[in-house]
């Protein structure tokens, strides 16, 4: 896969498969969609379907992409709720019982704890490494994601190019000073003491993941309606689009006259709104 070092090169992600192209539309016009070629995305062959992507991307100026879960089972990192996840194996530890129970803090922690296991050993897909290249090559100014892995940052993607609106698993913060904490340090401290981390001006440590009832993180979501808002192409890729409020950001992007690509394994709530759906596993679709 070569990358063009101009803003208005090719991007071949591969042969016939995905191709997330930058023809010379120029980022600054207004995109000429052919309808004709759009129509009927989803009635169309898996080839077809690829194609009319390319076409959709080849003529946008700017393009928004939303990730979620099905982007990174595919590096070996299971869907939490799924069967045998993390989340059918570990009671869901709400965020007021978090703060006000030492117990409730450590067995929070040991389901951090799980998962940390899981994320040492997964590392970036090919579908990672395509988003990377359209981040790279402009078109894309962030990547917004459900995911709290960090996969897109270990891919290249820097840190304010992707807008994490469930936070991060690998990283931690006290609470009252905001000190930074790794996740090895918090595992340190467990074993030392036997008890939930603890920073040194006394504040409750927390891992950086959103908990339920925990208010989402104002920054990330303002950064990720502005992408959908300003965006001419909105990608959603590996998510069910059934959790809130990243579910509503293609609707965001559609109201505001972006056209609206689907890829995921499964259908979605909002398939008949969108411009083409690809029902399919992320990384052969991908890569």
């Amino acid at each position: 896969m070569q990358l063009s070092t101009a803003g208005e090169g090719l991007i071949h992600c591969c042969s016939i498969k995905m191709r997330l192209a930058i023809l010379p539309c120029g980022l600054n016009e207004r995109p000429m969609w052919d309808a004709q070629k759009i129509a009927q995305g989803k009635e169309t062959s898996m080839e077809n379907q690829l194609e009319r992507l390319a076409e959709l991307a080849e003529c946008s100026g700017r393009i928004a992409v939303l990730t979620g879960a099905g982007i990174s089972t595919e590096s070996g990192i299971p869907d939490f709720r799924s069967p045998g996840g993390i989340w059918t194996r570990y009671r869901i530890v709400e965020y007021d019982e978090f703060l006000s129970s030492e117990s409730a803090r450590m067995e929070d922690w040991q389901r951090r704890f799980a998962m940390h296991e899981e994320l040492k050993v997964a590392s970036p897909n090919a579908g990672h490494q395509v988003l990377k290249r359209l981040v790279e090559s402009g078109k894309s100014h962030a990547i917004i994601t459900q995911n709290i892995d960090g996969l897109h940052q270990q891919s290249g993607i820097t840190d304010t190019q992707v807008i994490e609106i469930h936070g991060n698993a690998r990283s931690a913060t006290c609470l009252r000073c905001g000190a930074d904490w790794t996740i090895n340090r918090c595992i340190e401290f467990v074993e030392q003491s036997g008890k939930p981390p603890t920073c040194e001006c006394g504040g409750i440590v927390k891992c950086d993941v959103i908990m339920f009832g925990q208010a989402m993180p104002e920054a990330q979501l303002k950064a990720a309606y502005r992408e959908a808002e300003s965006c001419d192409l909105f990608i959603s890729i590996g998510t069910s689009l059934t959790v809130h409020p990243a579910a509503g950001l293609p609707s965001v992007a559609k109201q505001n006259g972006a056209k609206l690509a689907i890829i995921n394994r499964d259908p979605t709530p909002i398939d008949a709104i969108s411009d083409l759906v690809i029902n399919g596993e992320i990384g052969s679709t991908l890569d």
